[in-house]
């Protein structure tokens, strides 16, 4: 099985390095890996890359002043996403760096007071759950909370984990693999209430619905400017100011970012991303109903027309540009295989040179043939009707009419 699967994907590679570049572009929907920058993004960053390219923490001539200000107006414009105060937000290189300086960050400032136990769910991220593995040997304890069939947390659990020693617990916003919406405010509400710092990798969730990090007593958020939108490379990691989170620097050097982050901000990044932040703001409403219009598209078209199809992931509380569907019978890399004019993923982009099932699937439940046999359709902004009926099947009847052929073989 791992052979044929690893075969599968290497004919796969060879295919794509030999497309003619004239060949038509599939169809993406795989956003959940990445989105395609906006061009009104890709407009605010080029005058920071040609003409106003100073260093933004030049302090004694006008490059560095202009530089400082573009970067000071993209930390007020993503502050502004999420409700919180422009000096709260600390830009990063990334959601995996964020992950990182958070988990590490508030578990090795809060050791020296006796905290050493930090909370998280098996479904999270691999960076998130590479960070506690970590901890781990350093001598901290790491609970993994099971999740329900549905990939939801279980808040009397939640609640009964939690103890004296417990510095953090880190729960993901929308799962990137089933897309599924932890009770997020509920959870911050416990965590007040027990003085206990709450971190959510909000990279699936920030500019795809509303947050409010004052309301929903977050104390710590990750943040992702490629999956809103904006370039790769660019992140930031929101840290509560009042009341305070303390957090230990991950990184030496010249203490830029409140001392966090240390290194020269990348300052055509970050306005990319405070510009990806400002145009979620503005469009967010308008993007919800589009991505929930073509979800139910997608849906609909392959389950009228399918049988034996099971969605991962609880419907009611999913993200609707995140469907994940497993079709039973069907290796799932064959039919990714067929699928040449769409661009789809079978799991999370980041654990992709795994041959192994989704350990995400694994854990709502999914038997190993049937976590095999998963596709992930990701849906965005860009995503258009026009694209589904252009092709010579829409999206879904092209998913049907292969999934019939390798059920028949």
């Amino acid at each position: 099985m791992l052979k044929g699967r690893l075969l599968l994907r290497t004919l796969g590679r060879r295919f794509a390095s030999k497309i003619e570049p004239t060949a038509a572009q599939p169809i993406y929907l795989d956003v959940q890996a990445t989105s395609p920058m906006d061009p009104r993004v890709v407009d605010a960053m080029l005058p920071y890359m040609i003409n106003d390219f100073g260093n933004p923490h030049s302090r004694t001539h006008s490059y560095g002043w202009k530089a400082e200000e573009g970067v000071e107006q993209a930390r007020k414009h993503v502050a502004d996403l999420i409700k919180a105060d422009p000096r709260d937000i600390v830009f990063t290189s990334g959601a995996t760096e964020s992950n990182n300086l958070a988990i590490k960050g508030v578990a090795k400032f809060r050791k020296q007071s006796g905290k050493n136990h930090i909370i998280t769910l098996q479904t999270e991220h691999k960076c998130v759950l590479d960070s506690c593995r970590y901890l781990e040997n350093e001598g901290f304890k790491v609970t993994y909370l099971p999740v329900d069939q549905g990939g939801m947390i279980d808040m009397e659990l939640l609640e009964r984990t939690i103890t004296p020693e417990t510095c953090l617990v880190s729960v993901m916003f929308v799962n990137n693999e089933i897309g599924v919406v932890q009770p997020i405010k509920e959870i911050g509400e416990l965590c007040r209430s027990r003085g206990v710092y709450f971190h959510t990798d909000a990279a699936q969730a920030t500019g795809k619905v509303p947050i409010d990090v004052n309301e929903m007593k977050i104390d710590l958020m990750s943040i992702s400017a490629h999956k809103i939108y904006g370039p790769k490379g660019a992140g930031a990691l929101y840290v509560r100011r009042r009341p305070r989170v303390r957090v230990e620097a991950q990184m030496s050097g010249g203490g830029q970012e409140r001392g966090l982050r240390s290194g020269t901000v990348a300052a055509p990044l970050c306005i990319g991303l405070g510009e990806a932040a400002r145009i979620a703001i503005a469009e967010m409403d308008m993007d919800k109903a589009h991505v929930e219009r073509l979800s139910k598209m997608l849906i609909d078209g392959i389950c009228d027309k399918l049988q034996h199809i099971i969605r991962n992931g609880e419907a009611s509380h999913a993200y609707p540009g995140c469907v994940n569907l497993s079709f039973a019978y069907v290796e799932g890399e064959s039919l990714l295989m067929a699928l040449k004019s769409i661009a789809l993923s079978s799991g999370s982009a980041c654990t992709s040179a795994s041959l192994e099932p989704s350990y995400v699937l694994r854990a709502i439940g999914s038997e190993e043939d049937l976590a095999h046999s998963s596709i992930r359709f990701g849906l965005g902004r860009f995503t258009t009707e026009e694209e589904f009926d252009q092709m010579q099947f829409s999206a879904a009847e092209n998913v049907v009419f292969h999934a019939d052929v390798y059920r028949q073989h």
